[in-house]
């Protein structure tokens, strides 16, 4: 997400980042590329304007052109403009209220509102700790409510079934009482959509609102949708007064216009991002590192709490013991070290949360590639144990071998080879300690960082 915005504005702002002087005109100049910037990223026309005048109030002034860093200062006044922008901090779920607290999700047809219904049931489980109950009053798609009652058996929460013969409220007030039986925590209601609005379509959504009365009316949209993202929500919100947005499918929308558009435009906060099809794929919206990484400024925070969720912490202690003894860092190794990355979104969702990856020039993006990382995976399953453990002895017949196991090219397993042996060196570096001082100063970042995890930096990919 971001891609093209962060492109454009990272050029922009780096021109002017180190300069000890600006002038009205420069500042100016600037602000014309951010609005051009904006405008390709879908940004409704409205939200750039109000942006650019209120950074062009502060830029002109004594914050800027007073300062001693006037490039650096005017970074940051996007930067904190952005942040304003999308709302200023995180607003979670409000979940205070008589259980069951009722989230009722709403949208268009298309938008993911039954996968995304099952993640944020996942999310309130694993993260809330909650007992959550799902219910489909959608009677029109074909297969929805057994869509919902495979992705709920996924998301280890409760599905409460419904049947297409069913008036639509009656399900919902079914789903409540079965609800308020089975002592359920949060009750999240997935409603039907509409290619488009209608006035159908809304009356029964506001018909389904009345009769549970939720404390969340969350409003799910496609990002790539852009700017009709946000003129969507805003049809919604005066038909039910939503409490928030979700995004969705933003790993495949490399504008954000809509992320930028749709709390100014409708008022309402993002809660959260959808980035995938995976049943994790569920993601707070941190405004502030949004922001930073939109600016290419990374964003680690984000970074550390998914190592801390999902780093089998077994497997990376295991791995740091093994280093510290001075064991080989062997194809097993690093087999397990590329499934735990792609547990985390691959290595393209990593790199965007690293300061400085939008510097990177596009034939190093190109590399970091999670095709390249499925492929990897494939060649060293296509390996016998023996050759996993002594990589050593893979020579001409085996590598041939081992490339039609995997259904690729000799010379994409010679170069799974040579990173590998790059990959032993340095951990060979780190077995003396240096992991262990290298992850003390990750630690410090945000809590405990499982050890063992491959350590990044610089402006190359691991692989």
């Amino acid at each position: 997400m971001f891609d093209t915005l962060t492109e454009r504005l990272a050029g922009t702002l780096d021109r002017i980042r180190g300069k000890g002087r600006l002038t009205e005109e420069s500042v100016r100049e600037t602000l014309r590329e951010v609005r051009v910037a904006l405008l390709e990223a879908d940004v409704a026309l409205p939200v750039v304007r109000q942006f650019i005048q209120d950074i062009e109030g502060k830029a002109v002034g004594q914050e800027v052109l007073g300062s001693l860093t006037p490039g650096q200062a005017l970074i940051k006044l996007v930067h904190d403009e952005l942040v304003e922008l999308m709302g200023a901090a995180n607003e979670a779920l409000d979940l205070k209220a008589q259980p069951p607290v009722v989230v009722l999700l709403a949208g268009l047809q298309g938008a993911g509102k039954t996968t995304t219904t099952a993640k944020l049931g996942r999310y309130l489980r694993e993260r809330e700790g909650k007992r959550v109950m799902v219910v489909s009053c959608d009677v029109y798609r074909p297969a929805a409510i057994d869509q919902l009652r495979t992705v709920a058996g996924q998301a280890g929460v409760d599905f409460h079934p419904s049947d297409a013969t069913q008036r639509p409220v009656d399900i919902a007030r079914d789903a409540l009482a079965a609800a308020r039986k089975n002592l359920v925590d949060v009750l999240l209601v997935d409603t039907a959509g509409r290619l488009h609005i209608d006035e159908e379509m809304m009356e029964e959504v506001r018909a389904i609102h009345g009769q549970v009365q939720p404390h969340e009316t969350l409003f799910v949209v496609d990002s790539m949708t852009g700017q009709d993202a946000a003129n969507t929500a805003q049809a919604f919100d005066q038909a039910l007064s939503l409490t928030g947005v979700i995004l969705t499918k933003t790993d495949g929308d490399s504008r954000g216009g809509a992320a930028l558009s749709v709390r100014q435009v409708t008022g309402k906060p993002i809660k959260f991002l959808g980035a995938g099809e995976k049943i994790d794929a569920l993601q707070p919206f941190h405004p502030e590192r949004v922001a930073s990484r939109i600016l290419g400024m990374g964003d680690v925070l984000s970074l550390v709490e998914e190592v801390q969720q999902k780093v089998d912490r077994g497997k990376a202690e295991k791995l740091a013991r093994k280093m510290r003894k001075g064991n080989r860092f062997d194809l097993e190794d690093f087999r397990s070290q590329l499934e735990q990355m792609q547990n985390m979104g691959g290595l393209g969702s990593l790199a965007e949360k690293l300061p400085g990856m939008s510097q990177l020039a596009p034939q190093m993006k190109a590399q970091m590639d999670d095709r390249s990382t499925a492929h990897m995976i494939a060649i060293i399953n296509a390996m016998t144990p023996q050759e996993r453990r002594f990589p050593d002895i893979i020579r001409g017949s085996r590598k041939k071998r081992i490339a039609q196991g995997s259904g690729l090219q000799i010379q994409t397993v010679n170069r799974l080879l040579k990173q590998h042996a790059q990959m032993q060196k340095m951990m060979k570096k780190l077995g003396g300690g240096g992991a262990s001082k290298m992850m003390k100063k990750l630690s410090k970042l945000q809590g405990n960082l499982p050890p063992g995890m491959l350590p990044g930096g610089g402006n190359k990919p691991p692989f």
